[in-house]
Order: C-alpha cells, then structure tokens, then sequence
C-alpha cells in the first residue's frame, strides 16, 4: 500500500460540554487530529451547522494544522453538542443531541467520492450511522475498513452493528462493548476466544479491546497480544480511546513491528487520558518518554 494515502476519518464534529468547559471532540475529529499530531497525512470529512459552534470548530480545527476542504456546511441543522458528564474515575457518560448537523454527511460529492478511493484506510463509527444509511457505501471501498466501535446508548441496534462488524478488516471496540457483542451474539466469555471468534466469523484480520487501566488486547493476523497499560492519575477519559485508535493505525501505516502496537498505542492514549479534553497537543518525544521508562521503544 501507498504511504502517501491519507487515512480519512468519517462522522461526526461536535462540542463536549464537560465540567471544566466545552471541548472540541467526535471521534472520528479525535482519530482525525491524532493522527495527524503523529505526523500522518489525515483528512475529515463530516458536517456542521451555519452557526456558531460550526464557525468555532473550522476555526480550531484550522488552528491545529488540520484541513477543512471536505468538511460540509448545513443549513438546516445545528451542530453537534454533547453533554458529558464524569464520574469519581473520570469515565464519560454522554447525552447526545439529536438530530446534529452530521447525521447528514452527504459522501455522493465528487470530491469525497475520490477521496475515499484513494484512501489507505477509512475510519468510521457505530454513531454517524444512526440516521445516515448512505453512509454504508463506504464498507464497498477498496481500502482498510476501520471500525471504532463507540457505542452510545440509545444510538446504536444489533442488526446495524453486526452489518458493521461484518464488512470491517479492523476493530476497536472497549470491554463493555465487547460484554454487550459477547451477549447478542453469544460469544465465548474468555476475551481472547471471543476476539478469535469474530476475527473468524466475519473475515477480520484485526481486533482490539481497550480495558482503561488494565491496558489492551489484540488480535491482529492470528497473532494475540496484551498489554498492562500505564500507570497514570486520570484527568478525564474522553478521548483516550481515540488516540489510542489513531496511534495503533500509526505503527501499522508505517510499517513498523507488530510488537509496537499495544505498547505505542497505550502511551498515546495514557497521555491523552491525564490531560483536560480529547485533543491535547503533543510531540512523539513525549510518547517516547512514556514508553522509555519501560523500556518498550527504541
């Protein structure tokens, strides 16, 4: 595959009123900035609204170096606004505004047609799906299919899941999610046989666990991995997972061992998780560093 393909991320753009004031966040806009904080070549394509918060999001998103040529305007709907809320560990529960500006993301664009052809890899989630059923063109692609699996209660149906999981080459999905997969689908209880049997049952080279403190698991070409994780004060969750996601696409674009994986991607996703917000701005140096006193990266 091509290094210079960028890797798109698809969905939604929108605001995350935590405590400590509001952020700019969405998954897919979290993996998209991630990414391209580790220097990979990463393009955004989502929806916001003719409003303020759109005018502010384009404005920072711009400020971080990130692109805004695919990104659409709406004119009849607002963008996106989250209410989270933290509890005593710092994990996110979340009430999400409906309907948001990218509940409509209209990929037909010719722009966005090529752009996802010539795309390595195409990030996307369980959200932007709840109301947008085009956006199922985009598991046809010739590319890397990326599932992020975020599950947000009530936005999500079985039937719709497993469409997704069936047409994916990688999954990232956390131990809850994995808990509900393991109910509907009546998977084995031992976390790597279930990882074994999804990767079977639906033709996916890779699957990943996040488990907060306790570290990741991997399944990636047959081969399992685990990783501790390390240990930090947790600021607040959100977006953790995120960079995670953007950090394990980061070593397998660039080619580097499949030993890396966990170990890369936990430092990332540490850093982001002891900070304030989903996208706090950092240099690999300092995930080297976090990496170093382990002894895990050279």
């Amino acid at each position: 595959m091509k290094k210079k393909q960028p890797i798109t991320c698809i969905g939604e753009i929108l605001w995350d009123a935590l405590p400590a004031g509001l952020f700019l966040g969405g998954a897919p806009l979290n993996v998209c900035l991630h990414l391209h904080e580790l220097g990979e070549q990463a393009v955004m394509v989502s929806r916001v609204g003719q409003d303020r918060l759109g005018n502010e999001a384009l404005a920072r998103i711009k400020k971080q170096g990130l692109g805004i040529d695919h990104i659409q305007f709406d004119e009849e709907h607002e963008t996106g606004f989250v209410q989270v809320d933290l509890d005593s560990e710092g994990a996110p529960d979340y009430d999400i505004i409906q309907p948001a500006a990218w509940d409509f993301i209209d990929i037909r664009q010719q722009d966005i047609v090529q752009l996802l052809n010539n795309s390595w890899a195409v990030v996307f989630g369980s959200l932007a799906q709840r109301t947008n059923p085009s956006l199922k063109k985009l598991l046809d692609l010739d590319c890397l299919k990326v599932l992020d699996m975020n599950l947000r209660y009530p936005h999500y149906e079985e039937v719709k899941v497993r469409y997704l999981i069936n047409h994916s080459d990688i999954i990232k999905m956390n131990e809850d999610e994995l808990k509900l997969l393991q109910k509907w689908y009546e998977l084995p209880r031992d976390m790597e046989e279930a990882a074994r049997t999804i990767s079977s049952t639906y033709n996916c080279q890779t699957v990943c666990i996040t488990r907060g403190e306790l570290g990741s698991l991997l399944l990636h070409n047959d081969r399992w991995f685990e990783h501790r994780g390390y240990p930090i004060e947790v600021m607040d969750a959100v977006g953790a997972g995120d960079a995670f996601l953007a950090a394990l696409l980061y070593v397998l674009k660039s080619g580097k061992s499949e030993n890396e994986l966990l170990p890369f991607a936990n430092a990332v996703g540490a850093y982001v998780a002891r900070q304030t917000g989903a996208n706090p701005g950092y240099s690999i140096t300092q995930i080297e560093s976090i990496l170093n006193k382990k002894g895990l990266f050279r």
